[in-house]
């Protein structure tokens, strides 16, 4: 990308996990990045600052500290920056925190996304990119998830906010022409990640010498995505705008775009579920040590099983994910053993 071709992506959450290293791959491409982040204390503060210090040694990343559903905040963004793309992964995560503290699922997923879509209704960009999870499916028991199954029953207030901002992309998507492709992503993991996801609770408590709790007595399954795959597919589908209605194949085989809209939704997946022991075993394994194993019910809110169907990915860019979970787990090992010196 030249001087004269450079664009400018709009991400929001940089110095979360994904957002973080989403942001990392754009300004490797030449991508000049503006990158939105609360700095909220849902985990360690320490760990969201060094990884927006990787991307301020870009002299082509802006960092922004704010709140999404902060008054005029991203109306400020667009109107100085008139981004070409928006890619928007800043949320509150986490399906077991909405259940304690829901209303800050409400501000940051409802009104902050509420507050992008207006920005972008008023300086509409090329392509909107927002995130949504695999946790949308709620009760679907029909895999893999396909992105035309019906998602009306959310189990979780987490998924029902993501599902919201699903629809509420669909309405400005409809009413304002704004090209917008929803991801639903499926349990992603690697260097960097968060404190609260499962391989990094079970690494730091393996190596302390702690039981982990294994959930549903262990019959739980996931299709763990690696995180640099997950960016790849993220990066790839920039170009996969979504079409206008009328200009489309209406009949376009596995394709979730919408009859009224230029709107799609994209699973981000490997396609291949793996047993949460499997799971253990392979961080056991690039631990070189046993994990002592706690059995537990499962917690109200989750969902014993997910399995993406990553066709459509596969269609609109070529490539799905494929890092096994033995390799990817080794990686995030590494990469914890020299963050804490152990």
């Amino acid at each position: 990308m030249t001087q004269d071709q450079q664009r400018t992506a709009l991400v929001t959450g940089t110095a979360g996990f994904i957002g973080f290293h989403t942001a990392e791959r754009l300004l490797q491409e030449g991508w000049k990045v503006v990158g939105l982040d609360a700095m909220t204390d849902y985990y360690d503060v320490t760990l969201k600052e060094r990884r927006h210090a990787i991307l301020k040694q870009s002299g082509q990343f802006t960092a922004v500290e704010d709140r999404l559903e902060g008054d005029g905040v991203l109306m400020g963004l667009f109107a100085a920056h008139k981004p070409d793309v928006v890619i928007h992964l800043a949320a509150q995560a986490g399906v077991r925190y909405s259940i304690d503290a829901p209303r800050s699922y409400v501000e940051a997923n409802l009104v902050g996304t509420f507050e992008l879509l207006e920005a972008a209704r008023a300086y509409p960009p090329q392509h909107m990119l927002l995130a949504s999870t695999s946790s949308a499916y709620g009760a679907n028991t029909e895999m893999p998830y396909a992105e035309t199954h019906k998602t009306d029953n959310q189990m979780s207030f987490y998924a029902a906010t993501k599902k919201a901002n699903e629809v509420m992309a669909h309405s400005y998507a409809h009413l304002y022409h704004l090209p917008t492709t929803m991801f639903r992503f499926f349990t992603v993991y690697g260097p960097w990640g968060r404190p609260d996801m499962a391989l990094f609770k079970f690494t730091k408590a393996i190596l302390e010498g702690s039981a982990i709790d294994i959930y549903n007595h262990g019959d739980m399954s996931r299709d763990f995505t690696y995180i640099d795959d997950l960016v790849t597919g993220i990066v790839n589908l920039i170009e996969a705008v979504p079409e206008a209605a009328e200009a489309r194949d209406v009949a376009r085989t596995g394709d979730s775009l919408s009859p009224v809209a230029p709107w799609r939704v994209v699973n981000i997946g490997n396609g291949q579920p793996v047993q949460l022991m499997k799971y253990v075993a392979a961080i056991e394994a690039a631990l070189g040590q046993e994990a002592k194993k706690n059995f537990m019910d499962m917690q109200p809110g989750d969902v014993p099983a997910t399995w993406a169907d990553a066709s459509l990915l596969e269609q609109l860019t070529g490539t799905i994910p494929q890092t096994p979970v033995e390799e990817g787990v080794a990686k995030f090992v590494a990469w914890y053993r020299e963050y804490y010196s152990v």
